[in-house]
């Protein structure tokens, strides 16, 4: 089994797109995962390309410099009154970066209006060969896998998938069988990281963990095997924002260990699909 990683932009926020290409390709990965869509978060850098022409062209340059493929742009939310045209320039981007897919997440407690607007960025996103994945996150409307299932079975949408994140899915206190269930052709990419096995109580720290803590996959208490064991095989993003360690290690070594770890735990958990160990 070939496996394929990804570094998701949150693990390296610091760096723009075509520093994030570089550092990619220095460090083993073969895709990257970008922001292109600003949330206007504290902090958060903009590097929405569909603005800025120069950003742009040199993320181009880095791509055919490197090699390194985009697997996917984020994060197209669905929030009240969203008008989902709002992404379409996004996803022009995504399309001429040659990306594959867009994720979603839900942020409105009013369930039609959610179905509804997904099902629109769907096709609103299917011209340009773009899926539409939708994320559960602990801390959203849609935040448990049965509530993603819901959006999806309803929404019918031949490019809609489910894009599972580890921290998540341990968050959701979600079982791994039902991820049996699941139609095989949702899943497109997974995020990989790790997080302390007990689950915080309050929502501060659970958003503290989830944007600044993550841990090197195998190291917190999630049981990440359990997981990618029953799903198909497909790239992994490496989501794992840690802000101490990228300043202590800087942006490029920082990536570089995320990958090495991760390589590392598969190699010692993961089985294919004739129950052998993954080398």
């Amino acid at each position: 089994m070939t496996m394929q990683f990804s570094i998701a932009h949150l693990t390296a926020l610091g760096c723009s797109p075509p520093e994030l290409t570089y550092i990619a390709a220095r460090t083993g990965y073969d895709f990257i995962s970008l922001r292109p869509i600003y949330m206007g978060l504290p902090g958060e850098p903009n590097y929405a390309l569909a603005e800025n022409k120069e950003m742009m062209r040199q993320t181009k340059v880095a791509l055919t410099d490197t090699g390194i493929k985009v697997l996917d742009i984020e994060l197209a939310r669905i929030y009240d009154g969203l008008d989902p045209k709002k992404y379409l320039p996004a996803f022009e981007v995504a399309a001429e970066l040659g990306a594959r897919h867009v994720l979603s997440s839900i942020w409105t407690d009013d369930r039609n209006f959610a179905i509804e607007r997904f099902a629109e960025l769907c096709d609103l996103a299917k011209p340009f060969g773009l899926t539409i994945d939708l994320e559960f996150v602990p801390i959203a409307s849609v935040n448990n896998l049965n509530g993603a299932l819901d959006v999806l079975n309803k929404a019918k949408r031949e490019n809609a998938g489910l894009m599972i994140d580890a921290h998540h899915f341990h968050r959701s206190k979600d079982k791994i069988e039902d991820l049996d269930a699941v139609p095989r052709e949702w899943f497109h990419y997974f995020h990989l990281c790790d997080a302390p096995a007990e689950i915080p109580t309050s929502k501060d720290e659970m958003v503290r963990i989830l944007r600044e803590e993550r841990l090197y996959v195998g190291e917190g208490g999630i049981d990440i095997a359990s997981m990618v064991n029953r799903l198909p095989e497909m790239p992994y993003a490496l989501e794992l924002p840690n802000i101490k360690r990228a300043q202590e290690l800087g942006y490029e070594e920082f990536a570089r260990r995320c990958l090495e770890t991760a390589k590392d735990y598969f190699a010692a958990h993961l089985r294919n699909k004739n129950g052998k160990q993954v080398i």
